[in-house]
């Protein structure tokens, strides 16, 4: 194991290879405890490792990004390189989603995990659709069952829902002023 924090130039570009590597094979976010595992280091080291491996990639003219959610990383592309990503696919994968969908979004977004029937209450009318399009574009799941009678659905959000919005956690949302609704 090893307790330096001041590496000389090679040794952090190895470091550094290494981590791109296991970031873009992998996929999938991954956990500063499982870098740390296969690097054979400890967490506070490679906490300091990933800050500074961040930073390269925020400020460099790459087209990859590291995202930093809720303390898994995982590599994607540069949102301003979307148009182009866009027309090598053919398909327009970020399309605006509608009045509904942004008003359940917020109301799970915020008061997660939360129910069909407790978001209907809120908005006043049903959100089946709304919904059915936060879960296609991966921005809601489903986080359990409520343990009440019938056992209704409770969803939260994803760590797509966090890249999407460019926050790490969900702490990082705006904080809502305390309204009272009227009956």
């Amino acid at each position: 194991m090893n307790d330096r924090f001041i590496l000389d130039t090679a040794v952090r570009d190895n470091f550094f290879s290494v981590i791109e590597s296991l970031l873009f094979v992998y996929g999938d976010p991954i956990s500063l405890k499982d870098i740390s595992d296969v690097l054979e280091e400890k967490e506070d080291f490679v906490k300091s490792l990933m800050d500074e491996f961040e930073l390269l990639y925020k400020n460099s003219d790459r087209g990859l990004k590291v995202f930093n959610i809720d303390g898994k990383y995982q590599f994607g592309t540069k949102p301003e390189n979307e148009k182009y990503i866009v027309r090598l696919l053919k398909t327009n994968q970020r399309q605006s989603l509608s009045q509904a969908a942004i008003e359940t979004l917020s109301i799970i977004s915020y008061k997660q995990p939360v129910t069909r029937v407790e978001i209907e209450e809120i908005r006043g009318v049903r959100s089946d659709k709304a919904i059915q399009t936060l879960l296609d574009k991966d921005l809601i799941k489903e986080s359990g069952r409520l343990e009440a009678i019938g056992r209704p659905i409770l969803y939260g959000t994803t760590d797509n829902f966090l890249k999407q919005f460019g926050i790490e956690k969900l702490e990082e949302l705006p904080v809502l002023d305390d309204v009272e609704l009227d009956d």
